[in-house]
């Protein structure tokens, strides 16, 4: 019976029956499909992460308003993430879509929600590039000023920089996707290498001090709590954008939900343990995490091991330099979706006959990544003050995203006759988790020093109004496009091709 089996399977394979009714050309033709293994999948979402910089930066910020429940917010943001990648999983097992976050959310419900997706998501990958090509240019000056002491920040310095890193964004992201994710993985594991030296050096050389100490909240509300728990979801924010690849993926049913999930969970290993160093190492050194604007600096001074802020600034500016690169990508390959399905101009659904990259969609993106910021300078905010305003605009743009695939999650299943409890009820939590998050984060910063970020926000949400009314009117075949996903052709299939 064995030999019978495999006969007939042999049989199959050299002749098989032929397949009919496939089209010819997938809709997503002229990308370079099924050419990334699992680890260039894996770079993209690493990238857009930025794990290292996260690490780094991010415990300071949700000290400020969590105090002594910083782990516990890291926690909870880590499961409510954890959460929504699930909630995405269940649209990355069944379809690869360059448009990813908002293809989903068309094919669960419907026309509004996919173009409402995709404006939030062109916010989130938008912002947190500027933001990324900012944290370059700060923390370059930082290096500079410390091997030369005289360089000065001025607003032309900065501007400079800003079109250099993303000049070599544009050079690198036009040249191939395979290219770019592997730029893209090499810098940022170098950057993760270096926080986690950081982290052992500190570790090794502060007093030892008891893990209840700075793990158990004391007098922390509620409201304290959940701030801080939001602004520890932007340091997660960006793991679900290797589903843009998900037609450039050789397995994308199986690589990019096992990348979504893994990013997931590493990272929040990582903010857990940059968080707890940094806790214990204030605690030992004496001074206040919360009021520090460059904590490892200042623990490493501390501790007597200055020279790790050198090696951290550079690693710092490489990690945002890959995630420029990584969120450039997604950026660009959401527009070259919206530009196939005619809701953009056409031009940016072009592929590069050569590199096979959406060229145009990449000019275009690195062109207002490199504009937006560079304005927020010359209008005499430093690096800093803009990367705050810009991470604020990128996470309201991802909360946004997120939570409306939430809700198509359930939707979706029902209607592929694919409907079970566990996937709908985790991403009904999510969902309300995300939204709370969502309007604790805007009603914060609108009467913080970021109110800037609200208003452009505003502004915002009022051009894609703007440009669904205009759609609406000129574009209603376009419109019932949206949500264009990748087909197979007679050649990925036995038996399809001649």
């Amino acid at each position: 019976m064995t030999a019978l089996n495999r006969t007939a399977l042999s049989r199959a394979i050299s002749d098989p029956r032929p397949v009919d009714g496939l089209p010819s050309r997938s809709p997503m033709a002229g990308l370079d499909r099924r050419s990334l293994g699992f680890v260039d999948v894996l770079a993209q979402s690493v990238g857009a992460v930025a794990p290292s910089a996260a690490a780094a930066t991010c415990p300071a910020l949700v000290a400020a308003r969590a105090g002594s429940g910083t782990l516990l917010a890291f926690l909870l943001a880590g499961v409510l993430m954890a959460l929504v990648a699930y909630a995405v999983n269940q649209f990355t097992r069944r379809m690869a879509a360059t448009g990813s976050l908002y293809t989903f959310a068309a094919r669960g419900l419907g026309v509004r929600a996919g173009f409402a997706t995709a404006a939030a998501m062109l916010v989130g990958y938008g912002f947190v590039a500027m933001f990324a090509l900012l944290g370059a240019a700060y923390y370059t000056l930082t290096l500079l000023r410390r091997t030369e002491p005289g360089v000065a920040g001025s607003e032309p310095l900065v501007v400079v920089l800003l079109l250099v890193f993303g000049g070599v964004c544009l050079l690198v992201l036009w040249r191939g996707i395979r290219i770019s994710a592997r730029v893209t993985l090499v810098i940022e594991l170098a950057s993760i290498a270096a926080i986690l030296v950081l982290i052992g050096v500190l570790l090794a050389t502060v007093p030892p001090t008891s893990f209840s100490a700075v793990a158990v909240p004391r007098g922390v509300s509620g409201p304290e709590l959940a701030a801080g728990t939001t602004v520890a979801i932007t340091a997660f924010v960006g793991f679900e954008s290797a589903a843009t690849l998900g037609v450039e993926a050789r397995k994308p049913f199986a690589t990019v939900p096992r990348t979504i999930r893994w990013t997931v969970i590493a990272a929040g290993g990582l903010y857990l343990l940059s968080a707890y160093t940094q806790l214990a190492g204030f605690d030992a050194l004496g001074g206040s995490l919360a009021s520090s604007s460059s904590p490892v600096n200042d623990l490493a001074s501390r501790a007597g091991v200055a020279w790790i802020g050198l090696l951290l600034d550079g690693a710092l500016a490489c990690s945002f330099i890959a995630c420029a690169l990584a969120s450039t990508t997604a950026l660009a390959r959401v527009l070259f979706s919206l530009g196939r399905e005619g809701i953009a101009p056409s031009a940016l659904g072009r592929a590069h006959r050569r590199f096979r990259t959406p060229h145009i969609a990449l000019a275009w993106g690195i062109a207002v990544e490199v504009v937006v910021p560079a304005v927020l300078v010359l209008c005499r905010l430093d690096p800093w003050q803009a990367m705050g305003v810009v991470v604020v605009c990128a996470a309201a743009g991802y909360m946004t995203a997120y939570t409306l695939v939430c809700v198509a999650t359930p939707f979706f299943l029902r209607r592929i006759g694919e409907f079970t409890v566990a996937p709908a009820f985790a991403a009904g939590v999510a969902a309300s988790g995300l939204v709370a998050a969502l309007a604790l984060d805007i009603w914060l910063e609108a009467s913080g020093p970021r109110w800037l970020a609200v208003l452009i926000l505003a502004a915002t949400a009022v051009a894609a109004f703007l440009a669904y009314a205009v759609c609406r009117r000129t574009r209603t075949h376009a419109l019932t496009r949206i949500g264009l996903y990748d087909e197979p052709t007679p050649k990925d299939v036995l038996g399809g091709a001649p």
